[in-house]
């Protein structure tokens, strides 16, 4: 004879499996190819890769779209400096040229702030570019800051940022010069929110352009 607590131990394994099947259904395939670069309020979304303050290095592959560890000579990589300065991460469907002397991979964004969850896709203002070069290409860092839910949200523009915050473009263009050793980084200045504005869609305009040549899992 079947017993109430059986039949409601039956119904919480199909909630329970509910719920992992909805979540499955959710998984993104691609943080580079199955999100879109703006939001449906008019906002950059940025994908968080690694949160502030911490050192392993992981990045969305190229290859997976999924977000991976980097390896350097067979071990789990760390940046062998202090953690990072802000939320690192990417924008969705864009690529810096190789073209244009870009290293082929989509924009790197720095999100200042709180720390915030790897993997988490969160809307942005961007508000300036740090300009640098790594082994010779093109490797700028795009500045920004999330909408809502920081003490930055209110920063509108890259002079905004250096009036209200003194001493962050420092922080920034030391840190960025620095993590991976000496004179390995050069760095070229800084730029305000509308230059990266327009590097963002430069970005986004080389990736529909050869979206067809862009590795999918």
């Amino acid at each position: 004879m079947v017993t109430l607590k059986y039949v409601i131990f039956i119904m919480k394994l199909l909630f329970l499996f509910f719920l992992f099947a909805c979540n499955s259904f959710n998984e993104i395939e691609s943080y580079i190819h199955d999100i879109e670069p703006i939001s449906i309020s008019g906002n950059i979304n940025a994908v968080i890769e690694i949160p502030s303050g911490t050192n392993d290095k992981f990045e969305v592959s190229k290859k997976t779209g999924q977000i991976v560890q980097d390896i350097e000579d067979g071990l789990p990589r760390k940046i062998k400096y202090i953690g990072y300065p802000g939320n690192y991460g990417m924008i969705p469907k864009t690529l810096l040229s190789p073209k244009t002397g870009g290293d082929g991979d989509p924009l790197d964004v720095i999100v200042l702030g709180e720390q915030l969850q790897k993997g988490s896709v969160v809307e942005i203002k961007l508000i300036g570019i740090l300009k640098m070069l790594d082994e010779g290409k093109m490797d700028d860092k795009l500045i920004g800051v999330m909408v809502n839910n920081s003490i930055f949200s209110s920063i509108d523009s890259f002079n905004e940022l250096k009036k209200s915050y003194g001493g962050i473009t420092n922080i920034l263009e030391i840190w960025f010069a620095n993590y991976k050793g000496s004179n390995k980084i050069i760095i070229n200045g800084f730029d305000d929110e509308k230059t990266a504005l327009k590097v963002f869609k430069t970005a986004h305009k080389d990736y529909k352009l050869n979206r067809n040549k862009v590795s999918r899992p």
